[in-house]
C-alpha cells in the first residue's frame, strides 16, 4: 500500500525528475492506476475502500429529435 508522508518535500534536478518519470513508465498499467487512485483519494480527503458516489443528479438528459 502506498503511504503519503505530505512533510516530507525534496529539491531534483532535471536528471533526477527524469530518473523518477522513467521508474513509473517501467509500472504496470495496474500499479499506475492504483498509484493515480491513492493520491486522488489523498487530495480529495476520501477513504479508499468507501469513494463517494457520483451525483448523478446533476446531469440532465434530453432526448434529440
Amino acid at each position: 500500500m502506498f503511504k503519503l508522508d505530505r512533510n516530507s518535500f525534496a529539491k531534483q534536478s532535471f536528471k533526477d525528475a527524469a530518473d523518477y518519470a522513467r521508474h513509473h513508465k517501467n509500472m504496470t498499467v495496474n500499479e499506475r492506476l492504483a498509484l493515480a487512485y491513492y493520491l486522488n483519494a489523498a487530495a480529495y480527503n476520501f477513504d479508499i475502500n468507501h469513494p463517494p458516489r457520483m451525483d448523478k443528479t446533476f446531469f440532465l438528459r434530453i432526448k434529440r429529435k
